[in-house]
């Protein structure tokens, strides 16, 4: 299982399963994150839910961007690696939200991040918007997602982003 969904006592978690490609997301893991958050917004026996990725060295890599680039695509969506509805793409989920940062949180990791109502980090969590490193945009809303913990609409000066992060190499 490349996600894994559970929940018990009113508290949905959801670990992205996928620890020997950095937690990395392909589609199965949009698609299966997709159904995990209809069911934390419409299951009255969630209450909370938390976020997070498998083992201790990444959170998610964002984007597996290995499984997106073989794929033919016209121009119309060629930056398209989300297709349904899930929380940083307009999914609204009325719960709270927890991320448990475990490690890398990188790219489309950080747009997550982002989604999320609270951020809990492992004290060897690294954060960082790596999409310019590569010579690619940010697919969804890293750089102008509003950081619920400072109400700033730029992560560039959000004191949780990686532009402020003592533990980001540059």
């Amino acid at each position: 299982m490349k996600l894994i969904y559970e929940v018990k006592d009113r508290i949905a978690r959801i670990t992205i399963n996928r620890p020997e490609a950095m937690n990395a997301m392909d589609a199965d893991v949009y698609a299966e994150l997709s159904r995990a958050w209809i069911d934390v917004r419409d299951n009255p026996e969630v209450w909370i839910a938390i976020v997070t990725g498998a083992g201790d060295k990444a959170f998610t890599a964002g984007a597996d961007l290995k499984s997106f680039i073989p794929g033919t695509r016209g121009k119309a969506d060629f930056w398209l690696t989300q297709k349904n509805m899930i929380l940083n793409r307009g999914l609204e989920v009325w719960k709270p939200i927890i991320a448990a940062v475990n490690g890398y949180c990188l790219a489309g990791g950080m747009t997550l991040l982002f989604a999320t109502d609270i951020r809990i980090a492992a004290e060897h969590a690294v954060f960082e918007i790596s999409e310019v490193k590569r010579g690619i945009l940010p697919a969804t809303a890293a750089p102008s997602a509003r950081c619920a913990s400072c109400r700033t609409r730029s992560p560039w000066r959000c004191c949780c982003s990686a532009a402020a992060s003592p533990r980001t190499k540059r």
